[in-house]
C-alpha cells in the first residue's frame, strides 16, 4: 500500500508541474486527481497546497539571473526598483484575503463540483478575453504603473475558488488590462513567488500539530516530482502563448470540466 501512496503522490507532482504555470488550475486538477485516485493525504489538504512550492522553484532556477540582477539593482537601477514594487504591490490583495479567508476556502470551495463549474466557466471567460482584448501597450513588467499591478494582484483574488487557475485569472486580467502576452505570462510567473511561498509557509505553520513524519514524507515525493515537471513547463510556455495565444487551454478547461461535471452527475 505504501508503494501505492506514494506512487500516487509522485503521480499528483507530475500534475502540479505540468499544470501550475497553464491557465487550466493546478490545484482544481489536483482535487479532481485526488478524487480519481481515491488519495488520502496528509490533513487539511496541505498536500496539495505545500507541493505547488515545488513548481515554484523552477521559476527561481530558470529566471535565476533576473531575479539575482534585480536583487543587485534594487539601490542602484530605477527599473529593476519597479519591477520589484509590482511584483510586491500585486501581492497584497492575496496576502490579506488569503488569510482571512483561509479556512472558508479550505473547508468549503475545496470539492470537486465547484472545480468543475469554474474550469468551464473560465473556459468560457477565455475566449471571451481572446476575442475582446485591448491593444496592447505594456511590454516590461517594470513599465506597468502600480495601480496596474494592483488590479493583477485583485484578479489573482479571484483564484482563490479551486479551478479558477491563478496564472489564468493573472495573466487573463494582465491582458484586459493592456499589457502583452509575454509581460503577462512572465508577471504571472513572478507572482507566483510570494504567493505560494507565503501560501505554503500559512499553511504549514496551521497544520503543524496534525502533520507526520511519514506526511511529510508524501509531500517531499510531490515537491521533487513537481518542480522537474515545471522546469519543462516554464521554459517552453512564454514562447507557446506569444504563438497560439490561451484559446488552447480553454477548450481544455471546457473539456475537461464537462467531462469532470458528468461523471459527478453519473456517480451520484
Amino acid at each position: 500500500m505504501a508503494l501505492g501512496v506514494y506512487g500516487d503522490a509522485a503521480l499528483l507532482g507530475l500534475v502540479e508541474g505540468l499544470t501550475e504555470f497553464l491557465p487550466v488550475s493546478s490545484t482544481g486538477h489536483l482535487l479532481l486527481g485526488d478524487e480519481l485516485l481515491g488519495f488520502q493525504g496528509p490533513p487539511g489538504r496541505t498536500f496539495e497546497v505545500v507541493i505547488q512550492l515545488g513548481a515554484i522553484l523552477a521559476i527561481l532556477w530558470v529566471y535565476r539571473a533576473k531575479l539575482f540582477g534585480v536583487a543587485l539593482g534594487l539601490f542602484s537601477n530605477a527599473a529593476d526598483r519597479r519591477f520589484a514594487a509590482n511584483v510586491t504591490i500585486a501581492f497584497i490583495p492575496a496576502l490579506v484575503l488569503g488569510a482571512t479567508l483561509h479556512g472558508f476556502i479550505k473547508g468549503v470551495l475545496f470539492n470537486p463540483w465547484v472545480v468543475s463549474v469554474a474550469l468551464v466557466a473560465g473556459g468560457v471567460a477565455i475566449l471571451w478575453i481572446e476575442r475582446n482584448l485591448p491593444r496592447a501597450d505594456t511590454h516590461e513588467i517594470d513599465a506597468m504603473t502600480p495601480m496596474t499591478a494592483l488590479k493583477v494582484g485583485a484578479c489573482q483574488v479571484v483564484a482563490m475558488i479551486p479551478g479558477v487557475s491563478r496564472s489564468g485569472a493573472t495573466i487573463m486580467g494582465a491582458l484586459l488590462l493592456g499589457v502583452d502576452r509575454k509581460t503577462a505570462t512572465e508577471f504571472s510567473f513572478f507572482l507566483a513567488i510570494p504567493t505560494m511561498l507565503g501560501a505554503t509557509v500559512y499553511d504549514l505553520y496551521k497544520n503543524r500539530a496534525v502533520l507526520g513524519e511519514g506526511d511529510y514524507t508524501l509531500i517531499a515525493v510531490g515537491f521533487a516530482v513537481a518542480f522537474f515537471a515545471a522546469l519543462a513547463v516554464v521554459r517552453t510556455l512564454v514562447g507557446f502563448v506569444q504563438r497560439h495565444g490561451f484559446v488552447p487551454f480553454a477548450w481544455y478547461r471546457i473539456a475537461v470540466g464537462g467531462v469532470a461535471l458528468a461523471a459527478l452527475a453519473f456517480a451520484r
